[in-house]
């Protein structure tokens, strides 16, 4: 009996062993005394920068927050999915930057349909902050389609509309939170 809790003593402390060696990371690295500061608020400091900690007072304090960008306040996604608003969407990814439309066609034209791709480069309202693209796709026979990248036409005339009404939800929604619009205050309700 004796034997057997030796021998099961000592099978564990073999196999313990390699764990508690192989445990590298929790070793105490050596560290130059030169290369540390003696005062211990000069060490917390250094500590915080290196992004070994972090200071409680810091947080607390510091204001800054994440941005937070959604949907139904950014102008540009808006007046983007309203002007397609007749389309099936394949893919609507905000956070991506992108709708993708599926492909449609008018009741009377069976054999062309039209998709488009929208990618937001930027959230403000400008010409460069779109990349459009529109695609047909003819279809004379069955399974025998051709698709291509249409011209600038059609392109130009979605970015116009899209940044129009883009422009005017803006305006709106400076409006509604009272800051100016091109030089005019817009006007405060009278408190009774």
């Amino acid at each position: 009996m004796k034997n057997r809790v030796f021998l099961k003593l000592i099978i564990f402390l073999v196999i313990l062993v390699p764990f508690i060696n192989s445990c590298g990371p929790f070793k105490p690295k050596r560290v130059d005394a030169r290369n540390v500061p003696p005062s211990g608020d000069e060490r917390v400091k250094k500590n915080i920068e290196e992004g070994k900690g972090f200071s409680l007072q810091e947080a607390l304090t510091n204001k800054k927050g994440g941005v937070f960008d959604f949907a139904s306040s950014n102008e540009l996604w808006r007046a983007s999915l309203d002007t397609i608003d007749f389309m099936p969407l394949i893919n609507a990814n905000y956070s991506g930057g992108i709708i993708i439309t599926d492909w449609y066609s008018e009741q009377n034209s069976n054999n062309e349909s039209v998709k488009i791709s929208i990618r937001f480069l930027s959230n403000e309202i400008r010409a460069d902050a779109l990349d459009i693209k529109v695609f047909k796709k003819v279809c004379p026979k069955l399974n025998q389609c051709v698709i291509t990248e249409t011209g600038d036409e059609i392109i130009k005339e979605l970015a116009k509309n899209i940044l129009k009404k883009a422009a005017v939800y803006e305006k709106q929604n400076q409006l509604k939170r009272g800051r100016k619009v091109h030089g005019n205050v817009s006007p405060k309700k009278k408190r009774n």
